[in-house]
């Protein structure tokens, strides 16, 4: 097959390496296409530039991790390993998001500090031996009250997952970003 690179747009090849008819074009196969051999292949080629190196790799998540992110009105997570009993555990508190974007305490009202042990009680524990059961009991095991409103940081929370399950399969500390 034919190796078509053609920046961020989608081209379609068929199988044997032919661009086909434009789009809306209507060519003898294309009535039969999803079942024909000759069947097109989508291609999707986004523009991107190659990082060669893990420190370049290393900035670049640590330049994405210091953007403006809307905090989710449902609540926080503090993520920690269970070594010891082989967990990922996800503790989930509530928050309230005042008029300056900052977490609140919704007992007291006061912007939650970001940083030093946090004094409050968890609403919910989550744990799991892996990303992928963790995530399950969080975001599958009650569909009507998951603790997570906003989709950004639920793919956040995936990301999170991930890198805890690697740390405790590595036998590495895990701090969450």
């Amino acid at each position: 097959m034919m190796n078509p690179r053609q920046g961020d747009r989608t081209t379609v090849w068929h199988r044997d390496g032919q661009r086909p008819a434009p789009r809306g074009h209507r060519t003898p196969d294309s009535a039969h296409d999803s079942v024909h051999p000759s069947a097109p292949v989508v291609i999707i080629m986004p523009q991107y530039t190659a990082l060669s190196t893990a420190t370049e790799l290393a900035d670049l998540d640590d330049h994405l991790s210091n953007r403006f992110i809307e905090l989710d009105p449902s609540g926080y997570f503090l993520i920690y390993l269970d070594p010891a009993q082989g967990l990922i555990c996800a503790k989930h508190f509530t928050n309230t998001i005042n008029d300056k974007g900052l977490a609140c305490d919704p007992e007291t009202g006061e912007p939650l500090p970001c940083g030093g042990e946090v004094q409050r009680q968890h609403s919910q524990l989550y744990t799991g031996r892996t990303a992928k059961e963790l995530s399950i009991a969080l975001f599958e095991s009650s569909p009507t009250s998951c603790p997570v409103s906003r989709l950004d940081h639920a793919a956040y929370l995936g990301r999170e997952f991930v890198r805890a399950e690697i740390a405790l399969l590595s036998g590495q500390d895990y701090v969450q970003d």
